[in-house]
């Protein structure tokens, strides 16, 4: 069960606007990455390939930017492993997208992500004791945006890479039908277990 301490009132459905988009060769494939800007600010991206007006139920992976896993390579989480291990099914597939949302350290930033990561350190409380030391919620994303961003490049049904019930929530909470979960098991390690843990017992992680 997910913890009291994540079910923050729910916000209103964020408006977002498509700014740009252009190719993105990758790794994987080629994608198309669209710009989407939020009202009240915000940048977040959409990594699109493939035909999105085909019947199918799309294959989707939401993921919350992690610049310490995606671009540093660290082992204190799983997010760069499961962001290309997603691009990868995507790519294999030859069609789907990745929702890539600009919400640093379950939404408080990075700098105060790397304080909280301090007080991991000195102090051997998890993560959403040390989010909330800093007096934060434990978890302050909005998967709903995602959502959003979906239907308005007219996706409403969807195939979703996730371990994390709250992003069904958000994405059901946005007019998306979720017709299957897969599990994405990636970036598994000593330094991270702890991590994992507290993800599955205190936001209801379904590591299957």
């Amino acid at each position: 069960m997910m913890d009291d301490r994540s079910r923050d009132r729910q916000p209103a459905l964020a408006e977002v606007r498509q700014v740009a988009h252009a190719l993105l060769p990758t790794a994987w494939g080629e994608f198309i990455i669209y710009g989407f800007e939020q009202t009240r600010g915000g940048e977040h991206l959409a990594l699109v390939m493939g035909d999105l007006a085909a019947e199918a139920a799309l294959l989707v992976r939401v993921h919350s930017e992690c610049l310490t896993g995606d671009a540093l390579f660290s082992r204190r989480c799983d997010c760069g492993a499961q962001l290309a291990a997603a691009m990868e099914r995507i790519g294999e597939a030859g069609r789907g997208a990745l929702i890539y949302l600009r919400q640093e350290g379950r939404g408080i930033g990075l700098l105060n992500k790397i304080r909280a990561y301090r007080l991991q350190d000195e102090q051997g409380i998890d993560t959403v004791e040390a989010n909330e030391a800093l007096g934060f919620a434990a978890d302050a994303r909005d998967y709903a945006l995602a959502g959003t961003i979906l239907r308005s490049l007219g996706v409403i049904r969807v195939r979703l890479m996730t371990n994390n019930p709250r992003k069904m929530e958000g994405l059901m909470r946005a007019g998306v039908e979720i017709v299957e979960r897969l599990p994405l098991l990636a970036g598994h390690n000593a330094h991270n277990h702890a991590y994992l843990s507290t993800k599955a017992i205190k936001f209801g992680h379904l590591f299957d």
